[in-house]
């Protein structure tokens, strides 16, 4: 059985920075569409970043201030998050598409209202608490 576990969330007061690490227990994260989502109370599910194959992506919330980066010799994906902000409080989930392992073909992983898996083809982490404080 596939499974993400996420660590490295945290307090800090805002201007502050945090990186999240997901480590997946397989050797297969170089196959994977990879995401990092957050939720905030009241608020849908945001998509905060991507990396595939294709490259990297991030929401507009978050441009120029976190990263996103992978290391398949240690199957971690992270996020560096850098110049937080209150608004950046939520719980970050690592999710994973393997799309390419089980079905052969990529699907990237969407944006959706809940940050839950809504595939079998996906695999989601338990989440991890970030709050900034101003």
């Amino acid at each position: 059985q596939v499974k993400l576990v996420e660590s490295g969330g945290g307090s800090v007061q805002a201007g502050g920075s945090l990186r999240l690490s997901c480590v997946v227990n397989r050797r297969e994260l170089m196959l994977y569409d990879m995401a990092w989502y957050r939720q905030a109370p009241g608020v849908d599910c945001e998509l905060v970043s991507t990396i595939s194959s294709d490259g990297a992506s991030y929401g507009d919330s978050v441009k120029g201030r976190f990263t996103i980066s992978q290391d398949n010799a240690k199957n971690t994906m992270y996020l560096q998050m850098d110049s937080l902000k209150p608004e950046d409080t939520a719980v970050y989930y690592c999710a994973a598409s393997r799309a390419q392992v089980i079905a052969g073909t990529r699907i990237p992983l969407s944006r959706r209202r809940r940050c839950e898996r809504t595939s079998y083809l996906e695999v989601w982490g338990q989440g991890t608490l970030v709050t900034v404080s101003s």
